[in-house]
């Protein structure tokens, strides 16, 4: 299992909102039950990245396929007064039989792409949205977030520092898995360590510092408790004076057979308190301690020090990730497009979408870079050159195949993401990937709500 989360226990299958569950009793009376296709895409209505990540998919998976209501939570939607006798006995034989078809997790997608299509009978599908939605898109959000500062980090190495101030215990997890996924280094996330296989980083807090009399008393004794793993905090007081004390506190190190690791610095301005810490250290003659930089870091600062060339080795990125706080939220969807064979579409002003079960096809260039993306209808011959990305997971209920490791997720981004031309990564101003809509799905489109 991919990560048993904060929920995969008898509880789980009430996480969903209240409409799913009256829906479906609505569904079951009506007997309506044939095959019913949802497609999970992002609006294009609110644009503000210039690719997306797609994350989440192996715990969306796991929920899944483990959904299913016991007694209890059987016997509190009867307190509800809400659901009738015949719907309650339905739900406590219910698993999920249907299809999943999805892109990989880790790959890269654009607005409007449906990025994970859901094929079941329609009570099946529609009780999932609330579970699907929450999972993919939080995750997805951060991806995306995290992708855009290894961008912008030119090759530094990133660690995660979110947690404190991330949106619960399981956005905080699921903020680590996400920012490994696209090639964080670290993170300080300790049970993400445990869970995920993710190494720990961590350096200390200034209320550590200024516990004690003196700062040089507080390094020393940290270098003493900590000598595999030593990182000094110096902006408590005075960064340049922290740094030379760190370089004394390494010197001592250096005669017991010891490394000074980094040092850190939190506050001020980056790009010149890096350079005099370099400068401090390298005329100590410490030129192996790395330095760290902190505090209210996202892609946007990042890319400003990187272009000075500031020397600074690692950036530890907090709450601006964890929260993705220039953009908190995608306008990720779950829509009906096909109900018992018939094509189904959304027509109301803002809200359009493509109707029908789709596929998207990927086209490379001829030196294997992604060159453009054609949405098209799921059982149409591929276009030259291209591959399609909605590969099938799940069917009649069971997985096709087992799902990918971190560590595989990762390096299939990394790889995906070498393919996308730099003008589409630009912070700013990014040139606009090519997608389109295949003539066979346009003709489908004639088909009425």
């Amino acid at each position: 299992m991919n990560n048993p989360g904060a929920l995969l226990g008898k509880d789980s299958s009430l996480f969903v909102d209240l409409y799913e569950l009256t829906m479906a009793q609505s569904y079951l009376e009506n007997g309506m039950s044939a095959n019913a296709t949802f497609s999970l895409f992002v609006r294009s209505s609110k644009v503000t990245r210039s690719y997306l990540v797609f994350a989440g998919l192996a715990e969306i998976i796991d929920y899944i396929l483990a959904y299913s209501f016991h007694q209890e939570t059987i016997e509190y939607l009867k307190s509800t007064n809400l659901f009738n006798n015949k719907f309650l006995a339905y739900l406590e034989n219910f698993r999920f039989t249907g299809t999943i078809r999805s892109m990989r997790e880790g790959a890269i997608f654009f607005y409007d792409e449906p990025i994970m299509e859901v094929e079941a009978p329609i009570i099946e599908a529609q009780i999932l949205e609330t579970l699907i939605l929450n999972l993919i898109h939080h995750q997805t959000l951060i991806a995306t977030k995290a992708a855009r500062c290894i961008s912008a980090a030119n090759k530094k190495s990133l660690s995660d520092f979110s947690l404190r101030r991330s949106h619960g215990i399981d956005a905080g997890m699921k903020s680590a898995r996400s920012s490994f996924l696209v090639g964080f280094d670290t993170t300080s996330n300790v049970l993400a360590g445990k869970t995920y296989g993710i190494p720990l980083s961590g350096t200390m807090a200034h209320s550590y510092v200024s516990s004690f009399q003196n700062e040089i008393d507080a390094f020393r004794t940290y270098a003493q408790d900590n000598p595999t793993n030593t990182v000094l905090l110096i902006d408590t007081y005075h960064v340049a004076t922290g740094a030379k004390i760190a370089t004394i506190v390494g010197k001592e190190m250096e005669s017991r057979g010891q490394k000074l690791k980094a040092v850190r610095i939190d506050s001020g301005d980056l790009a010149s308190l890096s350079s005099i810490v370099r400068y401090i250290l390298d005329d100590a003659d410490l030129q192996y301690v790395q330095i760290i930089a902190s505090g209210g870091l996202d892609e946007y600062q990042i890319s400003d020090l990187v272009d000075k060339e500031c020397p600074i080795d690692v950036f530890g990125i907090g709450t601006r990730l964890g929260i993705s706080e220039d953009m908190p939220s995608l306008d990720m969807v779950y829509k009906l497009v096909n109900y018992n064979n018939r094509d189904i579409k959304k027509s109301s002003e803002g809200k359009e979408y493509l109707s029908g079960k789709k596929q998207v096809f990927r086209v490379l260039d001829e030196n294997g870079n992604m060159s453009q993306d054609i949405i098209g209808s799921h059982n149409e011959l591929a276009p030259r050159n291209s591959t399609p990305l909605l590969e099938e997971r799940v069917d009649e209920g069971n997985i096709v195949a087992a799902l990918p490791d971190l560590e595989t997720i990762r390096g299939y981004f990394i790889h995906e993401f070498s393919t996308l031309d730099a003008k589409y990564k630009l912070l700013e101003k990014a040139s606009k990937y090519p997608v389109s809509v295949s003539n066979e799905l346009k003709l489908l489109q004639n088909t009425r709500p």
